[in-house]
C-alpha cells in the first residue's frame, strides 16, 4: 500500500506540474475603471479530475492574509464552452474546487473586481477614480496548485479606457488601440509589477550615477496636481545616487515610483522589486514640508527593492500566495527602511537637518509615552502584524500597533551609532548594507535570510555580542531605546517651537497632535483618534471616538484648541471642552497647565556630532 500511494502522490505531482507549466492567458479589461470596476477573463490550463484554483491570499509587501477577496464578483467557471459548478472550501476561503469534465484541456473564468471605494489598505484598498486606476493583478485572478509562483507562468494583457495611459514595470509586447499586451511572465513577477494608469499621467525619468533607468510616474485627478518644483528631478537625482552608494549594487533592471496623488484613494505605500505602488493626497506637490513627506514615502519604498525583495526574511519569503507568512523580523524588513526612508532624502539634501532631526524627535517622543510599551515588546508587535495592520487608532497608545517601523528607526539608529563607536568612527551601518545587500547588479531575485545571518554579517563589519544586543531591545517592555540619538551626541528636549515632521502630519490629519501635552491626539473635524491613559486628557473623561465641539466657550478649530493649549501656562483655570460621545453631550475640564511642547534634538555639548556625520552624502557629486 505504502508503493502505490507513492506512485499516485507521483503521478498527481507530475500533472500538476505540466498544468502549471502551460500559462494561464489573462485578460483584463479596465473600461470601466471609472465606474470602479475591472473585468476579468483568463483561460487556465487544467487536466480531467478534481481541482484547485486559489485566489492569491498572502501578498508580499502586505504582511497578512489580505487578498481582497471579498471585492470579487460575477465569478464563472466553464470548459468546452459549458459552465461548470464550483464550490468553496470550508476552511479556506481563498480556495475553489471544481471537477473538471473528460476531454478538457483548459478552464475559462470570468470574474469582477469591485473597487472599494475609499476604504481598506493595500491592494485591497480604494484604488480608483473617473480620472485614474492603480491594477494590482492579484487582485484579478485565479491561479492552479503549484509548488511555487514561479512555475507559473502567465501572458497578461490589459484594455483601458479610451484616452488613458499608463505605467508599469512590465515589459509590453504589442500594443493594438487602447489594449496591450505584456511580454509573458512567472506570476510571482506578475504580482510584483502593478499598473498605473488615468487621463492625467506624467512620466518623469530620474538621471543618475546608476547604470538602470530609473522613474516616477504620476497621475492625478486633475493636471495640477502634476505640477513640481524646479529642483523636482534633482533632488531624485541625489536620492538614487545616495541610494546606490549605500548598498553599493541595484537589484533591478529599471526602476519605477508609480505615484497616486488623488484625494479619493487609500494612502499608502507598497514595495515592489522593480517598482513601489505610492499613493497621497491631491496637494502633496505643492507644499515644500509635505514634498518632505512624499520623500520620505519614496525613498522608503525604494529602499525596499534591497531590503525587503531582494533580501527577504525567510518567513515572509513563502513559495506562494496560499502559503502563510510569519513576520518575527518585521523590525528589519521594515524598520530598517523605516531608518533609510528616513536618512537617504537628508543625505540627499532634499530633506533639511533640522526637518530630519525633528522627524526622529517626534518619533522618540511618541514611542517613549506609550503605556503598551509595558507590556508588549517590540518582537509582539512584528509577530503580531497580521492583526496590528487591522488595527483601529483608538487605543493604539495602550495596546499598540505597527511599532517596529518607527521603533525599528530608533534600533537602526542605535545599531548605526554602536557600530561606530566600536571601531573608532571607522565603520557605519553602511558597511553592513554594502555586505549584507550585497550581489549581481541588475538581477532581480530573492535571497532570503535569518536572524542568524544577520547577526553574523553585523559581527564581520564590527565584533559585538549582537545577538544580545537586538534581543535586550526586542524583548524590552520598559523605557523606549533612546540610546541610538544619546549615542549621535544629541538628546531629546521639549520647547514651544513647532516640530516642522509634527506639523507636516497634522497638515495631513487636519488635525492636533496633543499627546506630548495633554495626552490626546486628533484627526479631522475634531474626532479624537486616541488618548494616553492616566493623561490629563484621560483624566478629564475624554475618549477615542469622541468629538471635539467646543473649547472655552468656542467652536473648536484646530487653531483654537493649539492657542488653548498655549495659554493654559499662563492660567491656573482649565481647559473647558465640550464633545460629543454617541448621543451624548458632554462638557468637562482638561486640568493642564505646560503650555506647548514639541519635541526636539539638541546636542549634548563635548560629545561628538555622530548624527551629522551620519546626514553626510555619500555619493559624489
Amino acid at each position: 500500500m505504502r508503493n502505490l500511494r507513492a506512485v499516485v502522490c507521483t503521478a498527481v505531482f507530475l500533472l500538476a506540474s505540466a498544468v502549471a507549466a502551460a500559462p494561464i492567458r489573462l485578460a483584463v479589461d479596465a473600461t470601466d475603471a471609472p465606474r470602479r470596476i475591472l473585468h476579468a477573463h483568463m483561460t487556465v490550463p487544467a487536466q480531467p479530475g478534481a481541482m484547485t484554483l486559489w485566489y492569491p491570499k498572502w501578498i508580499p509587501g502586505e504582511h497578512g492574509p489580505t487578498g481582497p477577496l471579498m471585492q470579487v464578483a460575477g465569478l464563472k467557471i466553464s470548459a468546452n464552452g459549458a459552465p461548470l459548478q464550483w464550490s468553496r472550501d470550508l476552511r479556506d476561503m481563498f480556495a475553489l474546487h471544481v471537477d473538471v469534465p473528460n476531454g478538457a484541456t483548459e478552464l475559462a473564468v470570468d470574474l469582477d473586481f469591485l473597487d472599494p471605494v475609499g476604504t481598506g489598505q493595500f491592494s485591497g484598498g480604494g484604488s480608483m477614480t473617473p480620472k485614474l486606476a492603480v491594477i494590482s493583478w492579484n487582485s484579478v485572478l485565479l491561479y492552479p496548485a503549484a509548488k511555487t509562483s514561479d512555475e507559473i507562468t502567465v501572458e497578461p494583457s490589459l484594455k483601458l479606457p479610451a484616452g488613458w495611459s499608463y505605467a508599469t514595470p512590465l515589459a509590453a509586447a504589442a500594443t493594438s488601440g487602447n489594449e496591450v499586451r505584456f511580454e509573458p511572465v512567472s506570476l510571482t513577477h506578475l504580482i510584483d509589477s502593478p499598473v498605473l494608469t488615468g487621463v492625467h499621467l506624467k512620466k518623469i525619468d530620474i538621471p543618475s550615477s546608476s547604470p538602470f533607468p530609473h522613474r516616477i510616474d504620476m497621475a492625478g485627478d486633475d493636471e495640477g496636481s502634476l505640477v513640481t518644483p524646479d529642483d523636482f528631478v534633482a533632488g531624485y537625482t541625489r536620492l538614487v545616487n545616495e541610494e546606490r552608494a549605500a548598498f553599493g549594487v541595484e537589484h533591478f533592471r529599471h526602476y519605477d515610483w508609480l505615484l497616486t496623488i488623488s484625494d479619493n484613494v487609500a494612502h499608502f505605500g507598497l514595495e515592489h522589486h522593480e517598482a513601489s505602488d505610492d499613493r497621497t493626497g491631491a496637494d502633496i506637490l505643492g507644499d515644500q514640508t509635505s514634498r518632505y513627506g512624499l520623500a520620505e514615502l519614496l525613498a522608503h519604498e525604494y529602499s525596499h527593492s534591497w531590503d525587503g525583495k531582494y533580501r527577504r526574511p525567510a518567513g515572509l519569503a513563502v513559495p506562494n500566495y496560499d502559503v502563510p507568512m510569519t513576520g518575527e523580523l518585521l523590525w528589519v524588513y521594515e524598520g530598517l527602511d523605516t531608518f533609510l526612508g528616513n536618512l537617504m532624502p537628508y543625505r540627499a539634501e532634499i530633506t533639511p537637518a533640522e526637518y530630519y532631526r525633528d522627524s526622529v524627535a517626534q518619533i522618540a517622543s511618541t514611542l517613549s509615552a506609550r503605556p503598551g510599551r509595558s507590556w508588549r515588546p517590540l518582537a509582539d508587535t512584528a509577530v503580531a502584524a497580521q492583526q496590528l495592520y487591522e488595527s483601529p487608532g483608538a487605543w493604539s497608545s495602550y495596546r499598540r500597533s505597527v511599532d517596529f517601523y518607527d521603533e525599528g528607526l530608533l534600533l537602526w539608529l542605535d545599531v548605526d551609532m554602536r557600530i561606530r563607536k566600536l571601531t573608532g568612527d571607522k565603520r557605519s551601518l553602511d558597511d553592513f548594507l554594502r555586505a549584507f545587500f550585497s550581489g549581481p547588479d541588475g538581477d532581480p531575485v530573492v535571497k532570503p535570510y535569518t536572524f542568524d545571518d544577520m547577526v553574523r554579517a553585523l559581527n564581520a563589519v564590527a565584533p559585538n555580542d549582537w545577538a544580545a544586543f537586538l534581543n535586550t531591545r526586542l524583548q524590552s517592555t520598559t523605557s523606549a531605546p533612546l540610546g541610538g540619538i544619546e549615542n549621535s551626541g544629541w538628546k531629546l528636549v521639549y520647547d514651544d517651537k513647532p516640530n516642522l515632521a509634527q506639523q507636516q502630519g497634522e497638515k495631513l490629519s487636519k488635525g492636533v497632535d496633543a499627546t506630548a501635552t495633554t495626552g490626546i491626539s486628533i484627526g479631522g473635524e475634531g474626532r479624537i483618534g486616541d488618548v494616553l491613559p492616566n493623561s490629563p486628557a484621560a483624566k478629564a473623561g475624554l475618549v477615542p471616538g469622541a468629538r471635539i465641539i467646543a473649547v472655552n466657550g468656542r467652536r473648536y478649530t484646530p487653531e483654537l484648541f493649539r492657542d488653548a493649549v498655549r495659554d493654559s501656562k499662563n492660567t491656573t483655570a482649565p481647559m473647558q471642552v465640550i464633545y460629543e460621545s454617541e448621543d451624548f453631550v458632554n462638557v468637562t475640564t482638561v486640568d493642564y497647565h505646560g503650555g506647548l511642547r514639541y519635541p526636539h534634538l539638541v546636542r549634548i555639548e563635548g560629545t561628538r556630532d555622530r548624527l551629522s556625520e551620519l546626514g553626510k552624502p555619500l555619493a559624489k557629486k
